[in-house]
């Protein structure tokens, strides 16, 4: 669905790395409500692979999600979240306390910056 939606290659999204990563799910009502993924390596929580179902977007799941997130990485003794935010989401990332370190750049053709929040 989310490959679909932005219109990435499945290619592009199975980069090997699943298996070394902790991922998050938020469900609802029986369904996938939302995920991502954190690789912690190097001192830094690289979350990336962040998708919340359409219809439920706007209602905090994506809050959740990252709030969890936070968690984790300072349960792991990780000091820094990174991500690449696409232009157009960096609101939800904003939000939850991330800042914008550089400027634009294109990732599987879309604009995207990168972000971070220190969690501990």
């Amino acid at each position: 669905m989310f490959c679909d939606e932005q219109g990435v290659s499945i290619e592009a999204e199975q980069d090997g790395r699943d298996a070394d990563a902790i991922h998050l799910v938020v469900a609802g009502d029986g369904s996938l409500a939302g995920t991502c993924r954190l690789l912690i390596e190097d001192g830094t929580a690289r979350l990336g692979r962040m998708a919340v179902d359409p219809a439920l977007r706007g209602k905090g799941v994506g809050a959740a999600l990252l709030r969890e997130a936070g968690r984790v990485a300072a349960i792991a003794g990780v000091p820094l979240i990174r991500l690449h935010a696409q232009t157009n989401a960096r609101g939800v990332y904003h939000r939850a306390g991330f800042e914008v370190r550089g400027g634009p750049f294109m990732e599987e053709g879309i604009e995207h910056v990168t972000m971070e929040k220190r969690v501990a």
